[in-house]
């Protein structure tokens, strides 16, 4: 998808929060022209070249076409369900509305604070932490995939909060009984003030009858009706914007909207997620790594869609450096052991672990590298595996116009590349990474109730690097599929790991080190 035809998903989203559930209240909505013309501005600005291309008008739209919009729409309004709409609608009038008083000129006389500086990424942002776990998501969406979105976007939903106020035990303990049967017959307590409150679930602490320690994961009430309503409002809105304007079509607006629509309501079910977990458990055992890595143990007759019981890891985070050598008396080797064991996943598994930050790596109590919150994961296809694998291969030699080469077979180029200058322009990208070294910050208890620390460039810092590799790319008049920035987001963690555990070592020349080998589908790796 082309960087323009963000805006209008944007406009997509914001019309979904409005107008596609019930038209707003008229004061809203004489705001909305100023705001819209501002977004609709940078879309003609950005998009010049492709509306000259443009050829087809909605008049030309086939019966078929119309017919097959409409049996979109109707589906979508099905799946979505009536429940959701009138509180959802109720919600988008008040999130607009505050987001839109924050940059009105009448901010001061409606409560006595100066009006912020019109800013869209800004104002998406707080719009969209506003409206809640869908959007919030679809935030985090855009912040991790800087190869679809525009880098000031990708920058401001790196903000995107997604922590609530905690919900009442009551209504925690309602749900847990409901899915899996009384609390008393199953765990000996649970702690009733939560780790985490999260958009979608809410973390507790818990005891079994047989004393194991375990983390139960629990799905907020009704949130399943308002992502599902959300979404597919979403989807019925790109459906119209392609329909009403042909040239955004090429952009695959609405099969971006359908693609987040899949992957977002997939973290509904637990039980996927639960999936995750042993296929991964899986994975290590096959591979002989169960004495030197791990994941959580999921305890299956206390699992649902809603509610997922697994093992309490506990340990520290792979950036408290000191805790770490507390616990071994060789750091270097955890390090190229959760680098190892996560590369060795990305050539064996259909899928791979695609949020290792700090809080999701941990360094267990025994020694063990735990990884953790497998909610978030991406596939490779073969197209892009061959060519991340010659990009390994050409990384660890220095050879960086082979890492230009490698990312042409990646991606989609509608013009003749300088594969010299691209090499040149990679080369200065990954001098500027090796130069960037990292800080240290406490952050308190994380989603398994473990003392956290992170790596203060750990999300700001990375997401630049990333956004810089992006750029250069589009530069050279490359378009990358958005699991390559999945897959670089993750090296360039492991990057900042690397530099605070094993600051000497020379991973290229490093014979413990495993590399993406090319037509590597299945193979067996030692990673210890």
């Amino acid at each position: 998808m082309t960087k323009f035809s963000f805006v209008a998903l944007l406009i997509a989203v914001t019309s979904a929060s409005s107008a596609a559930f019930l038209s707003p209240a008229t004061s809203t909505r004489r705001h909305l022209p100023t705001w819209r013309s501002q977004l609709d501005s940078s879309t003609r600005s950005s998009s010049a070249t492709a509306t000259s291309r443009s050829k087809r008008s909605v008049r030309d739209r086939s019966p078929e076409e119309t017919i097959s919009l409409l049996r979109d729409i109707t589906q979508a309004a099905f799946d979505a369900g009536p429940q959701a709409a009138p509180y959802r609608t109720l919600q988008a009038y008040v999130a607009i509305t505050r987001t839109l008083q924050d940059f009105s000129p009448l901010q001061p006389l409606l409560n006595g604070q100066r009006a912020e500086n019109f800013s869209a990424p800004v104002a998406l942002r707080k719009l969209f932490e506003r409206l809640g776990a869908t959007y919030i998501k679809l935030g985090q969406f855009v912040a991790s995939s800087p190869s679809l979105f525009p880098k000031e976007y990708v920058l401001e939903f790196q903000k995107c909060l997604d922590s609530t106020e905690p919900l009442e035990w009551n209504a925690v303990k309602s749900i847990i009984e409901q899915e899996i049967g009384p609390i008393s017959k199953n765990f000996a307590s649970i702690d009733i003030k939560p780790l985490a409150s999260a958009s979608i679930a809410q973390v507790h602490s818990a005891t079994l009858k047989n004393g194991e320690e375990v983390v139960i994961k629990v799905q907020k009430p009704r949130i399943d009706q308002l992502l599902k309503a959300d979404l597919n409002f979403i989807y019925i809105a790109s459906r119209l914007l392609e329909f009403l304007q042909p040239d955004f079509e090429r952009t695959s607006l609405s099969a971006v909207a359908g693609d987040i629509k899949s992957s977002m309501l997939e973290e509904l079910d637990f039980e996927k997620e639960a999936n995750n977990i042993e296929e991964f458990r899986h994975f290590l055992s096959s591979q002989g790594l169960d004495d030197v890595a791990t994941a959580p143990r999921v305890y299956r007759s206390l699992t649902t869609k809603r509610v997922l019981t697994m093992e309490r890891l506990r340990g520290v985070s792979m950036v408290d450096a000191d805790s770490i050598a507390s616990i071994t008396k060789d750091p270097e080797s955890v390090i190229i052991t959760a680098l190892n064991t996560w590369t060795s996943s990305v050539m064996n598994m259909p899928w791979f672990h695609a949020d290792v930050h700090s809080g999701n790596l941990l360094v267990l109590d025994d020694g063990r590298v735990g990884f953790i919150d497998f909610g978030m994961v991406g596939r490779v296809g073969e197209k892009t595996f061959k060519a991340v694998s010659e990009l390994s291969t050409s990384m660890a030699l220095g050879d960086y116009e082979g890492m230009a080469k490698a990312l042409l077979n990646m991606g989609a180029t509608d013009e003749n590349v300088d594969v010299r200058k691209f090499g040149q322009d990679i080369e200065q990208v990954m001098k500027d990474v090796s130069k960037v070294q990292p800080d240290i910050a406490s952050v308190g208890v994380g989603m398994d109730g473990t003392v956290q620390a992170a790596i203060s460039i750990d999300e700001d810092e990375i997401t630049n690097m990333l956004l810089r590799i992006v750029a250069v790319t589009e530069d050279n008049g490359l378009k990358l599929p958005r699991e390559f920035g999945l897959l670089v987001k993750q090296s360039l963690y492991f990057d900042r790991y690397l530099k605070i555990l094993a600051p000497g070592l020379d991973i290229a020349s490093d014979s413990r080190m495993v590399v993406l080998e090319s037509g590597a589908s299945k193979v067996e790796v030692n990673v210890r």
